[in-house]
């Protein structure tokens, strides 16, 4: 039997449709790249990619690759922080004896720690879940968290030069640092590391030269740089004024004893329970933070990503440290977090009112 010409043609275009969609089908089904989290950066950032794709992270996962633990770990971590900031800022919000200068620094501590852990959970999604990527997501993405941790670093400065200020003014300190006069250094603030977080949106990032990006990635290794050693002055900062603290509670120690001998041995413990906290506050700041930053300033982009999840995962820590170091250690939060979930206070509470210059 003679075949129509048109029908084997026809056979034919089907049979190549058929192998070219086999092939499509085989190059989908195998396993995507490990991609790296969108403001950390691995080994193949410098492979030439798209800027939308380098927005995106190099191998957005959203489409069938294997997800990440270290960003699992970020996420959870992020979830954490949020939740528990979010609790800080009820209490505080919801209680009106809470308005003092103090509580406005601790609200202002929580609220950063709260974007922060959102931008975290922000950022997994941006990398896992949004198809296709876009460059303007992730980068907002990534500003998210460098004002989010801008201001959280900036709120525990502005604590410490709160502690300090209590102590060497303490006779002038209530009617210099007014309620109004605290919220517009905090506008400041924020309005500072709002500026620091619309960096990568305005230009400021490594999409267009895959080279030049920093282990923050979009952030570039200049601009790394310039955030880290920003830090680093910070800290330094803090750990005088923190020194200072000490010098002053020592020399109030030394006059109460010498004043009332009867006395002397109460008020010792009490400033050895100060400096042991003072300590701990230095203490865990530092090993959250320091490690990150002298990172971020010596390492680039060609960098294991192993090595910046493992320094990056403890400075996230640090905001979920911060509310059991600044705010439920206060006997008046704890008063109000009582009274919110059991509706009575302990006994054994202590009624002492708490104020700047405790530690």
């Amino acid at each position: 039997m003679l075949h129509n010409p048109a029908a084997a043609a026809a056979a034919m275009e089907e049979q190549l449709r058929q192998q070219q969609l086999r092939v499509l089908l085989n190059a989908s089904s195998r396993p995507f790249p490990s991609s790296s989290s969108i403001w950390l950066s691995n080994s193949s950032a410098s492979e030439p990619v798209t800027a939308a794709a380098a927005g995106g992270g190099e191998a957005a996962g959203g489409g069938g690759g294997a997800v990440s633990p270290w960003d699992i770990a970020l996420c959870a971590t992020g979830t954490a922080v949020a939740c528990e900031n979010a609790l800080v800022l009820a209490v505080l919000f919801y209680t009106p004896s809470l308005r003092a200068p103090m509580f406005l620094l601790i609200g202002s501590l929580a609220l950063a720690d709260l974007l922060a852990g959102l931008g975290l959970v922000v950022n997994f999604t941006v990398q896992y879940l949004l198809q296709p990527p876009n460059a303007a997501v992730a980068l907002s993405a990534a500003g998210l968290l460098l004002t989010a941790f801008s201001a959280s670093v900036c709120s525990l400065l502005a604590i410490t030069i709160d502690r300090y200020l209590s102590l060497y003014n303490a006779l002038t300190y209530h009617t210099e640092r007014t309620l109004s006069f605290t919220c517009a250094m905090l506008l400041l603030m924020w309005l500072l590391c709002l500026g620091v977080g619309l960096l990568p949106l305005l230009g400021w990032n490594c999409l267009r030269d895959q080279a030049t990006c920093s282990v923050l990635r979009p952030v570039t290794k200049d601009n790394a740089a310039v955030l880290a050693v920003t830090f680093l002055l910070l800290f330094a900062l803090m750990l005088q004024l923190y020194l200072q603290i000490c010098r002053i509670a020592f020399r109030h120690a030394q006059q109460i004893a010498v004043q009332h001998q009867f006395i002397a041995t109460a008020q010792a413990t009490s400033t050895r329970k100060g400096l042991s906290t003072l300590s701990f506050i230095l203490g865990t700041f530092a090993l959250c933070w320091i490690p990150f930053a002298i990172y971020s300033l010596v390492a680039d982009s060609s960098y294991p990503a192993v090595y910046t999840y493992s320094l990056a995962l403890p400075a996230t820590c640090n905001s979920l440290i911060n509310p059991v170091i600044y705010a439920f250690r206060n006997p008046d939060i704890q008063k109000s977090l009582w009274l919110a979930c059991c509706g009575c206070i302990p006994f054994t509470f202590s009624s002492r009112p708490r104020t700047s210059s405790d530690v």
